[in-house]
């Protein structure tokens, strides 16, 4: 019986598709540094092995699946290719497993984790659904009907994938290590719409995506806040417990719709899901149940109600995000001071968006920074945090061991951001308030 071995199996997407297999009735197993991520705690609980990186690790009898982030030459895969064994790189094996299913590739710049989570959330409890997540979260259903994956568009890799349908949320420049403009990405999205085989779910009020109906033959369906979209939410009602909306397809009423989580893009983010399973003939009530009662994915606006203090831990890392996550924090928290701790994630990220990102983080009231996040492709770059700093409110950089100055903002939200390892950060944070004795410790969490 082939043995799956995931060569970077901590990676979320990697994490993800392990667990999809486990839960086939494969066999598998993976490799990777040994630091501790978030991501293989569902891996541990599967008690699926996970070797450090070793070319003992490679032996006759194993299939390989590469992770994207390591070469050919990495020593694990040298082996493999050494001795003849199969070596598939993660992106080319997933697009040949949706093949068998109802697949829906949830793709754009930003939103996409959160909206195949909500997607998943809600497939899953009318149809038998197998999902991959961009959080390190995968199911396999041995009867899935449906496929939702997570389609990351970085060195066009999604174009691995001919999806039946395609969820794309948005176009905005990121990854400048590798797209070199918005009109860049732009053709990257329309490549993949050129795979898709039956229809994509766009929002209409981005002026990219408007573009793919001029270029693309298949259908593309849009949905929004304008007029002229074929799906719009009206009626729009925030609170501090959600949002409520009003849900049209066309001249059609789909009902009133409540989802736990806060700002514009969650509203969006909720419609495509809605937009989707009305093009699959789903019933909106059973739709609007589920939709009110997602709990979130990981690393999305999740709440730590702690000494005093609300902790929210966030993967927002490019300026667009950072402003949909401060957005959401004022609307669940009107009245409390917000404070931004974000790490940026890579030098050239940091460099091409370093005014974007001063302007996202000064609509906190307060903003600290973490030194900038390398990657295993780049570990180092042509400027510093101080040079981002610089730009920002109060000149502050935080240390992991320093991060008591946080103490003076009793009864605030404090935003930990980034797409690194800022969690470590929230984590000396919290050692400090747990030994605090004048704060009394409450261990309530959720996340949005």
């Amino acid at each position: 019986m082939t043995v799956y071995h995931f060569v970077g199996i901590k990676g979320a997407g990697m994490s993800a598709l392990a667990q999809i297999l486990y839960d086939k009735g494969f066999t598998v197993q993976g490799s990777d540094v040994e630091k501790y991520f978030f991501t293989q705690k569902a891996l541990e609980e599967k008690e699926i092995e996970i070797l450090p990186f070793d070319a003992d690790n490679i032996h006759e009898g194993l299939t390989i699946i590469a992770g994207n982030a390591f070469p050919d030459t990495h020593e694990e895969i040298a082996k493999a290719f050494e001795l003849d064994l199969p070596v598939i790189r993660y992106h080319k094996f997933l697009g040949q497993l949706i093949g068998d299913y109802t697949s829906i590739a949830i793709t754009g710049s930003h939103g996409k984790t959160s909206t195949t989570g909500l997607l998943s959330h809600v497939l899953e409890s009318i149809r038998p659904t197998s999902y991959l997540i961009g959080d390190g979260t995968g199911k396999g259903n041995k009867n899935a009907e449906y496929f939702a994956l997570e389609a990351c568009e970085y060195q066009r890799h999604f174009l691995a994938y001919k999806p039946t349908y395609a969820i794309m949320t948005n176009i905005d420049w990121d990854h400048p290590d590798y797209f070199k403009s918005v009109d860049d990405v732009f053709s990257a999205f329309e490549s993949l719409g050129k795979q898709v085989k039956k229809a994509i779910i766009a929002l209409g009020d981005d002026v990219q995506l408007k573009r793919l109906e001029e270029v693309l033959s298949i259908p593309v369906i849009y949905y929004g806040f304008g007029e002229k979209n074929e799906y719009r939410a009206t009626n729009v009602v925030k609170k501090t417990t959600g949002t409520t909306f009003d849900a049209n397809h066309r001249d059609k009423a789909l009902g009133t719709f409540e989802i736990p989580s806060y700002g514009d893009h969650n509203v969006m983010n909720a419609l495509s899901v809605i937009a989707l399973c009305d093009q699959e003939g789903l019933d909106m009530e059973e739709v609007k149940k589920e939709l009110k009662t997602f709990k979130g994915v990981k690393r999305r606006f999740s709440i730590t109600e702690k000494a005093h203090q609300t902790l929210v831990d966030d993967y927002a890392h490019h300026p667009s995000e950072i402003r949909a996550t401060i957005n959401a924090a004022r609307q669940k928290y009107p009245d409390k001071k917000v404070v931004a701790v974000f790490q940026p994630h890579t030098f050239t990220r940091t460099q091409a968006f370093l005014q974007g990102f001063a302007d996202s983080l000064n609509l906190a009231d307060e903003v600290y920074l973490c030194d900038i996040f390398g990657s295993a492709r780049e570990k180092a770059g042509n400027l510093t945090i101080f040079d981002l700093a610089r730009k920002t409110k109060g000149n502050h950089v935080i240390q992991e061991q320093h991060t008591e100055e946080l103490l003076q903002y009793d009864n605030a939200v404090i935003l930990f951001m980034g797409a690194g390892d800022v969690q470590k950060f929230q984590a000396a944070y919290e050692k400090i308030l747990d030994n605090r004795e004048d704060y009394p410790e409450v261990n309530e969490k959720a996340a949005f």
